[in-house]
């Protein structure tokens, strides 16, 4: 199981809280430290519509601006948005080998612990 997001968002301590409380094994990428790869980007789409990574309600987006907000159109500029500002990508992400959990969707995680 690999968590993807920022270590010091609050969404993603909650998030850490109820893996650790339940004894969950887990990998901890960090977009700020790490990065994240077209590759594994890409291997998202495959399972989740592009749609669904973008955080439209964070600071991130907001900030773009309209003009930047107006490329935002197919998967390919979703990718290109995402590696540039790895901030606007939903958190957490949760891959757990056979499916991805966005956000601290409770009995989604604790079923796949």
């Amino acid at each position: 199981m690999i968590i993807y997001g920022i270590k010091n968002c609050n969404t993603m301590q909650k998030a850490f809280e109820m893996l650790d409380n339940n004894g969950a094994q887990y990998d901890f990428h960090d977009y700020k430290k790490h990065g994240i790869s077209e590759e594994i980007i890409r291997g998202w789409f495959v399972k989740e519509p592009w749609i669904k990574f973008i955080n439209k309600q964070g600071l991130t987006w907001k900030k773009l601006g309209p003009e930047k907000q107006a490329l935002l159109k197919d998967e390919n500029s979703a990718l290109s948005l995402m590696l540039e500002n790895t901030s606007m990508i939903r958190r957490p992400i949760i891959d757990t080998g056979k499916k991805l959990i966005f956000g601290l969707d409770e009995n989604s995680i604790l079923m796949s612990i």
